[in-house]
């Protein structure tokens, strides 16, 4: 017997209750859905529904399709998740408010990250921070290496958590920030001030003080934000 549907967008009722299978485990990573001919039986729709309906669950992450074999339920992981949000941070990154929001965000999960690595770093994570502070120290000069430099730092530091989830979303972030970096770094002697910056973040994360890193990579970000919008203002 068809499932009974309301008229309006059936497409969205469609991928509702196939996602809903899923997260019920109804329909388990790696299992083949039902052929569009059987979707198209059982929800008494058309096939453009059913196609629009997994084409939708495929941009979420949760169905893979492939060419001349039937649909498959995926494991969705955090980088599927950021990257399905990534044309909405760009819209909101092409208005200044956005802009400020998102730095505003970066702060705040970055400093998270300095406190945790200060409390949780082992001594392997304090020689990897370091090589990524050398690094970052013979990029000064070169804008292309340093700001690969810069942006190793601080993902050095994002995996010292060992969350998955938390490297993902430093790496979304850092990406779609990627126009302030292009800004800061490049503005002269920024490079010496980011490099400064970042040795008082790692001393403070290798004397295993929560509060100096969280205030250190504040006072970082704080700067770089600052100097973002004053080059921003210059160029108006």
């Amino acid at each position: 017997m068809a499932i009974q549907l309301r008229r309006s967008r059936l497409f969205e009722q469609v991928a509702d209750i196939l996602e809903q299978r899923i997260r019920d485990r109804k329909l388990v990573a790696g299992a083949e859905l039902p052929s569009e001919r059987q979707l198209m039986a059982e929800f008494g729709v058309g096939r453009p529904a059913i196609r629009e309906a997994l084409l939708h669950l495929q941009r979420v992450g949760l169905v893979d399709l492939r060419a001349g074999s039937r649909a498959r339920v995926t494991a969705p992981n955090a980088e599927v998740v950021m990257t399905s949000l990534s044309s909405s941070a760009k819209y909101l990154l092409s208005d200044d408010n956005g802009v400020r929001h998102f730095q505003d965000a970066r702060a705040l999960f970055e400093t998270g990250l300095a406190r945790d690595a200060a409390r949780n770093a082992t001594p392997k994570d304090i020689r990897h921070l370091s090589d990524a502070l050398d690094a970052n120290y013979k990029s000064i000069g070169d804008i292309r290496r340093f700001e690969d430099s810069d942006v190793a730092f601080h993902y050095a530091i994002a995996t010292i958590p060992k969350n998955p989830i938390y490297v993902v979303m430093h790496r979304a972030i850092i990406d779609w920030l990627v126009d302030q970096r292009g800004v800061t770094l490049s503005y002269p002697g920024q490079n010496r001030v980011a490099f400064d910056a970042h040795v008082a973040i790692f001393e403070a994360i290798k004397a295993r003080d929560p509060e100096l890193a969280d205030t250190r990579m504040r006072s970082h970000l704080d700067q770089v934000a600052k100097l973002y919008w004053k080059v921003r203002r210059a160029d108006k």
